[in-house]
C-alpha cells in the first residue's frame, strides 16, 4: 500500500502487527467471519484517521472524536456494515453517506468498483480526500453535499452504506438502489439505533435487522 511512507511519520508501537492483530481477533470474536473484511481491517492504517493525540488508542475496538462533531466508527460497526453490504456478492457501484475521515471508505474501496461517496461538512471532505489521495484509493468520486437526497445522477447503485443515523429511512436512498441492490443503515433517535439491511426486489424491499448501535444523527443541508 502507498500508505507505507505515511506510517512512518506516528511509526510508533501501537501501529505494530500484533496490535492490529488483536484487534482482529476481537472482532472475530464477536461474530466478524468474511475474512477478506478482517484482512482490510488488519491493513488499513485507522491511526491516520484519527487526531495524532488519539493516536494511541486509534486500535482499540471504540469510536473516536475526529471535530466537527464527527466521530469514526468502532471498527467492529465498521466491519458488520461493510460484510452486510457485500453478503450477496460483488458489487461495482456503491454510494457512501457520510464520508467523514475516510475509515470505512478506506476499509470499502478495494472490494468494490467505484464509491461514491458524500459529505455535507465541507472542511471534512477537504482533509479526508487528501489523505485517501495520499493513501493511494481512487476508485472515491467525492461530493460535498446532503446525504438525505442521495446521489440521483449516478444512481443506480449496487449497494448503499450510511454511516449516520435518520429516525427513519429515507424513501430517496431506497429508489436509488439497483435491482438486487442493499441498503445499511441505523435507523432511530439520538442515543441507540437498530442497523437496518435492505435488499431490493422490484418494489419491495426485504428487511433485515442486524442489531443495535449508536451513531450521531443523519443531518440534513451542508455546512
Amino acid at each position: 500500500m502507498v500508505a507505507g511512507r505515511i506510517v512512518n511519520h506516528r511509526g510508533i508501537g501501537m501501529t505494530s502487527a500484533r496490535t492490529r492483530e488483536r484487534l482482529v481477533q476481537r472482532l472475530q470474536n464477536h461474530g466478524i467471519a468474511d475474512e477478506t473484511v478482517l484482512d482490510r481491517i488488519r491493513n488499513v492504517p485507522r491511526h491516520l484517521f484519527v487526531d495524532e493525540a488519539l493516536a494511541s488508542r486509534a486500535y482499540e475496538d471504540n469510536a473516536l472524536p475526529i471535530g466537527q462533531g464527527q466521530t469514526i466508527s468502532q471498527p467492529f460497526i465498521v466491519a458488520r456494515m461493510t460484510e452486510a453490504l457485500m453478503a450477496g456478492g460483488p458489487l461495482d457501484k456503491v454510494l457512501e453517506i457520510g464520508t467523514g475521515c475516510g475509515y470505512q471508505t478506506a476499509v470499502l474501496s478495494p472490494l468494490v468498483g467505484t464509491i461514491y461517496s458524500i459529505e455535507r461538512v465541507g472542511a471534512l471532505l477537504r482533509k479526508t480526500r487528501k489523505l485517501l489521495g495520499e493513501l493511494g484509493i481512487h476508485n472515491v468520486r467525492f461530493r460535498h453535499g446532503d446525504g438525505w437526497k442521495g446521489w440521483p445522477a449516478k444512481a443506480p447503485f449496487d449497494g448503499i452504506i450510511v454511516s449516520a443515523a435518520p429516525r427513519e429511512t429515507p424513501e430517496e436512498l431506497l429508489q436509488q438502489l439497483a435491482e438486487g441492490g442493499r441498503l445499511v443503515i441505523p435507523i432511530g433517535p439520538s442515543g441507540y439505533q437498530t442497523l437496518m439491511a435492505y435488499t431490493r426486489h422490484g418494489d419491495n424491499f426485504e428487511e433485515r435487522e442486524l442489531g443495535g448501535v449508536s451513531f450521531v444523527p443523519l443531518l440534513q443541508g451542508v455546512n
